[in-house]
């Protein structure tokens, strides 16, 4: 009887089509993959703030400013001037209403520190200043 000989190579063309098939769901898949873009909505009326209301505003290039009312002069101040301020505020007044009005340049983290502030200062009535408009 004729004995077997020992085969030593391996037959790569089953796995070259498997990896070509992974490939081409890979190039299917990864264009219905895409990451998801924020259309705000447009505010065509914009309720008037509170005319005791104070405000914070955020300048485009991140420094902050304070305004005891809409006509007060804006006062620059750095964060711990401004929470300074604002706890003296709320002291003063626990029911103290207060308006951020931040450049639309301004980046999104700046405006959420900002908020975020003004929660751990203790205030309850906050509010986002907008423009009134038609959108884009």
């Amino acid at each position: 009887m004729r004995q077997r000989r020992l085969m030593n190579q391996i037959n790569v063309v089953p796995y070259i089509d498997v990896m070509l098939v992974l490939l081409v769901i890979f190039m299917a898949t990864a264009p219905m993959i895409q990451t998801g873009s924020v259309d705000l909505p447009t505010v065509a009326d914009v309720p008037q703030p509170p005319s005791e209301a104070m405000y914070v505003v955020v300048k485009s290039d991140g420094r902050l400013a304070l305004k005891e009312t809409g006509a007060a002069p804006e006062k620059s101040m750095s964060n711990t001037e401004l929470q300074r301020a604002l706890r003296t505020a709320i002291e003063r007044n626990p029911t103290q209403p207060v308006v951020v009005a931040a450049d639309k340049n301004v980046s999104y983290e700046k405006v959420m520190d900002t908020l975020n502030g003004l929660r751990q200062a203790g205030f309850q009535k906050v509010g986002l200043q907008t423009q009134t408009g038609t959108g884009r």
